[in-house]
């Protein structure tokens, strides 16, 4: 996983001794279902930095406490503080030791409940810890980066950057999505949720979006360039399919 300075090295350390941790613990890696930008970016997927741990919980809802305690134990024992976390669900924000006092110190852990029923889910090797864990499927993956932009909107009144970048980056590599998940987190078939997508980019996303939220996640010449036609960018690669979509509907 790329960094971009000494900061985000050591920010690095600690997701890798985090994930390393619940990945040895017996209990843990069979119910958290590893996801999101890092899961991404250290599969290869992705090539930005990414800050937070973001699980699928594939428990039972009545072993949450029990999940909780193994988390709040695995803490403990790397000498993570618990700054704040959720009171009934599956969200931390841990506090490590940075000795520079600038940079980070905050480590996000968030665990998602209940499951999407057409999310999918497969074994992966990440060589950087050489461990194995549960993880979305870069095809779910896709999906839910897609629905995550709208869904984030309404949910908080916020656009991430990061979300745009990587629907970006996914496109770009040619990765396919399940349409099955757009349409059981919208409710609308790709093309239609694509064409409300269209419309909700061209109105919403701003330069200032997209600057705060990317400037220190991609390399500084890379974001120079990108920050200028990623918003143009994926408007036409959503149109794209948009058509592809539409002359496949036609042939069939």
């Amino acid at each position: 996983m790329q960094t971009n300075n000494s900061y985000d090295n050591i920010h690095k350390a600690w997701l890798f001794r985090t994930l390393e941790a619940i990945s040895s613990d017996a209990y843990l890696s069979n119910v958290l279902y590893f996801k999101g930008g890092t899961c991404a970016s250290m599969l290869g997927w992705l090539d930005r930095f990414s800050i937070d741990l973001d699980f699928d919980y594939g428990g039972r809802l009545e072993d949450i406490k029990k999940t909780r305690e193994a988390l709040s134990s695995i803490f403990a024992d790397l000498g993570l503080s618990i700054k704040d976390s959720s009171k009934n669900g599956i969200q931390y924000f841990l506090k490590y030791e940075n000795n520079e006092n600038i940079g980070r110190n905050t480590l996000k852990i968030d665990a998602s409940f209940p499951l999407f029923k057409s999310s999918k889910y497969a074994p992966e090797r990440f060589l950087e810890i050489d461990r194995i864990f549960i993880c979305q499927t870069k095809e779910t993956m896709f999906a839910h980066k897609l629905c995550a932009i709208t869904d984030r909107f309404e949910k908080t009144g916020n656009i991430a950057g990061r979300d745009l970048y990587d629907i970006h980056y996914f496109f770009m590599h040619g990765y396919n999505y399940d349409a099955d998940v757009i349409y059981e987190r919208t409710h609308f078939l790709p093309k239609e949720f694509f064409q409300k997508l269209v419309l909700f980019i061209e109105k919403n996303v701003t330069d200032r979006i997209i600057t705060e939220d990317l400037s220190s996640l991609i390399d500084p010449p890379k974001f120079k360039v990108l920050r200028k036609v990623l918003k143009r960018e994926i408007i036409q690669l959503l149109k794209d399919r948009i058509e592809i979509i539409k002359e496949r509907d036609s042939i069939a």
